[in-house]
Formats: C-alpha cells, structure tokens, sequence
C-alpha cells in the first residue's frame, strides 16, 4: 500500500504535456504547473493568435503571462530524483497515423491520437490530456464528442465564436454575436431546437426514400424478369424462325425435285415414244430401199413375161399408212417449264421483300422497356417522317403543289382522272406514305384547316362515312 501511495504523489509530479517528472517547473495563473520548456512551446504556438490557453483547462491568458520557476515544487521533484524513486510509467502511447485526429495539447513531431473533441475548447485531446475534463468540475460541463478534424468548421469566421444558433431566415448556422449584428432580428433558434425539427423532417425524408427504394427494388426485379423473359422469348423466336425457313427450303427442295421428276418423267415418256417411232421408221425405210432395188431391177429386165409377172407382185406392195406422219416441235422443248420456274423465283423473292419488311418492322418494335415520352421539340424530331400527299385521293377541288407537300383548295376544278380512292364529299387528301409505330411530322397552314390521322381503307365517298376525324377509322 505504501508504494501505492508514491506512485500517486509522483503522478502529482508529472508535467501533462510530456509526461514525465517536471523539469524546472513553472505554474500557470489557474493553478497548473508544467515543463518551462513544455508550456513555452504549446504557448509559442499561439503567438500569432494573440490569446494563450492552459492545456488542461484552457483558461486563457491576454497578454502572454511571465511565469516564474515554483520553487517549492522543484525542491520536491528534486529531493524525488535523489532518492532514485521514477515516476509511475506513462500508459503505452497511440500515436496519430493518417487519417487520425492528432491531440491539439501533445508536443513534438509525434502527436498522440485524438480520443474526444471539446466543443467548448474546440481542441481535441488524447486519454492523458482529456482526463481533466473529468475531474474538473469546470471541464465537466464541456460538450464532448468524438474526436473529429472539422472543429474550425464550428467556429463562427466573423467572431471566432462556437456556431451555436440557426438562422432560419439565412439557412445558417450563426454564433450569439452574429445574431446581435447582422442577423438582427431574423428568425432564430438554437441549434438544437432546429436539429429537432430537421431531425423530424428527415425522417420523412428517409421514409420518402425508403419508400422510392422499395419501389425501384421491385421495378428492378420486374425488369430482371422482363429481360429474361425477353431473351427466351428471343431465343424461340430464333428457333422457331430456324425451323420454319428450314421447312421452307425443305418444301422449296421438295417440289424442285418434284419438278425434276415430272420433267424426268416427261423426258422418259417422250423418248419411249419417240424411240418407238425411230424403230418403225427404220424398218419401213429398209422396206423401201429393199423395194426400190428390186423395182430398179425389173425396170431393165428384157424378159416381157417376167416384167409382167414381177411387176405384179411388186406393185401390189403399197406403202405402209400405219406409221402416221411426224411433226417435230422445235428446239428448247423444256424452255417454258425454265420460264415458268424463273417466274416463280421472281414472285418469290418479291414476297420474300414484302414480308422481309413487315417482319424485321414486327421485330424492330418489340422492346423490354418502354422509351421516355419526348417533351421538347428536338426529342420528338427523332421521329421526324417525310410526308408526301397522294394526287389518286385529293378531292378534285383541291390542288396540289411544291413536289406534293403543299395543298391549296380552289375554285376550279382540278383535272384529276377518275380514281377509286379519291375524295368525292369532302375537301381532303391523304398522304402516299404508310405511319407505324411513334411519328411526327409538322404542319403549315393558314385559314381553317383541320389534321387528322385515319386508316386507309377509310371511304371516300358518302357524306357520313368519309368525313376524316369523325369517324372509327380515323
């Protein structure tokens, strides 16, 4: 116990800015005492300021105080030193690294970290140096917070003064004094009456955000699951568009062989036939050369009798009327079938354009999400189309103009031939070109005129079925 009770009073003899036994100490105005060379260099720091503060209970001093050895108190750290006694070992130290608050009290290159911040001081303080703010009963009533490096941020720039009200009427934090200058008679209150009212209003505001989290949480998840629909609604599409053009060239291939086979057949029968006819033609054509040596024979025979006899039997041969006569068509018997093949090709593949069209329009408006509506004029020109009108159903009292892009009405009549799909009741025109999907286009125009869209199966003649803009069709 009694070693105990030397180290306590060795603690009284420790400097608090170095920690260790004084050395030539000196004592403050309020009662603290120190290293001269301790408190000259926490003081030295101050000059420029003007004001000088005890570390420990930052009382300050205006002008630089002249402080004198305690002499009392050296002859007591001194008889301490004689007897070999060492004060207690200061705890391990924590020095401040980057990102650290540094203690404002500690001196030397190497501060120690930072534990509280004093909003009253408006200095940070390690665990040596905070410990007189509890035992103080003065320092006690200090708001503490945890060390921070934005204490100047509190400090008012006009009087140096802590930042303890808000002005409502400026939307800022002011010190006492600013609300007797230039915040004089603004609506005022205390800091942390207005931090209460903006605590309420931002848990309204976290509401509001949670609330927006929650709904962008399930628009997130409806659009994920859109997108996976999408691509294996793509992914179908793709197969199913494989195989439906595989069965188109199958059923293209198909009847290409069936063409072959009927021309094959064709060119079988035919030749059968023709073949046929080659063997008939050749038997009476040696028949006949058989008949005229033997009729050339006779006709230089002297023999009368024999004349007579042979010529009998040789002119009873009359020539054969089974073998009906041949007519041979000419070259490129199978040119038509060629011609009618290329013409199925051509309409094929003008089919094949048309509905390429329509299909790759089908594809082009499908889309996951739905683009922003445009608001302004240069976002709707994105969807500019280029609009020609149609002579075929310009109503005959109106006339056209300008590469058909202006429409005049007149009061004579115009010279259009007679069309199915011209306006006969009423002064109106449709355009050449087809609209789908988002479309937008400009109009010019002086006197009464009315724009519409309408389908173009819409009547054009009857006073109650072809009026654009009033009707189902447009």
């Amino acid at each position: 116990m009694a070693q105990q009770g030397v180290l306590l009073d060795q603690d009284q003899f420790c400097c608090s800015v170095c920690l260790d036994l004084l050395k030539e100490p000196v004592t403050t105005i309020c009662g603290h005492s120190y290293c001269r060379i301790c408190i000259d260099g926490c003081w030295d720091q101050d000059v420029l300021k003007g004001v000088y503060s005890c570390p420990q209970c930052r009382e300050t001093f205006t002008p630089r105080p002249n402080l004198r050895k305690n002499n009392m108190l050296a002859e007591l750290v001194e008889k301490l030193r004689k007897t070999g006694l060492q004060a207690a070992p200061p705890p391990a130290l924590c020095y401040a690294g980057p990102g650290d608050v540094a203690c404002d009290v500690c001196t030397g290159t190497r501060k120690q970290k930072a534990l509280m911040s004093c909003l009253v001081c408006l200095a940070s303080y390690c665990e040596t140096h905070l410990q007189p703010h509890y035992e103080s009963l003065a320092l006690k009533k200090h708001k503490l917070v945890k060390a921070t490096a934005q204490l100047q941020e509190k400090i008012c720039s006009h009087h140096d003064k802590l930042l303890e009200v808000y002005c409502r009427t400026d939307q800022q934090c002011i010190c006492y004094q600013c609300t007797m200058d230039e915040h004089k008679g603004h609506d005022t209150v205390s800091a942390a009456a207005e931090r209460t009212e903006k605590q309420r209003q931002l848990g309204m505001s976290q509401q509001k955000v949670q609330q927006r989290f929650q709904e962008r949480e399930k628009e997130l998840k409806k659009l994920q699951q859109a997108v996976e629909s999408f691509k294996c609604s793509a992914q179908s599409a793709v197969e199913d568009s494989d195989q439906i053009f595989t069965e188109l060239i199958r059923s293209i291939e198909r009847r290409s062989s069936e063409v072959k086979e009927l021309i094959r057949a064709q060119e079988k029968a035919q030749v059968s036939q023709a073949e046929g006819l080659l063997e008939q033609l050749k038997q009476e054509i040696a028949e006949l050369r058989k008949r005229s040596t033997e009729l050339e024979q006779l006709s230089h025979t002297e023999d009368h009798i024999h004349f007579l006899q042979r010529y009998q039997s040789l002119s009873s041969i009359s020539i054969s009327s089974d073998l009906p006569s041949i007519v041979v068509r000419p070259l490129q018997y199978f040119g038509d079938v060629s011609k009618t093949v290329s013409e199925l090709r051509e309409k094929l593949e003008d089919f094949l354009k048309g509905e390429w069209t329509k299909i790759s329009t089908t594809v082009n408006i499908v889309d996951v999400v739905l683009p922003p509506e445009p608001k302004t004029r240069e976002q709707l020109l994105q969807y500019s189309c280029h609009l020609t009108l149609d002579p075929n159903t310009a109503h005959t009292d109106l006339s056209l103009s300008e590469g058909t892009r202006k429409v005049t009405r007149t009061r004579q009549v115009q010279p259009y031939p007679d069309h199915p799909k011209r306006f006969t009741n009423w002064y109106q025109v449709l355009c050449r070109e087809g609209l789908s999907g988002r479309c937008y286009w400009e109009v010019e125009w002086t006197g009464v005129v009315d724009t519409a869209v309408s389908y173009k199966d819409i009547s054009r003649t009857g006073t109650d079925v072809s009026l654009i803009s009033l009707l189902a069709r447009s």
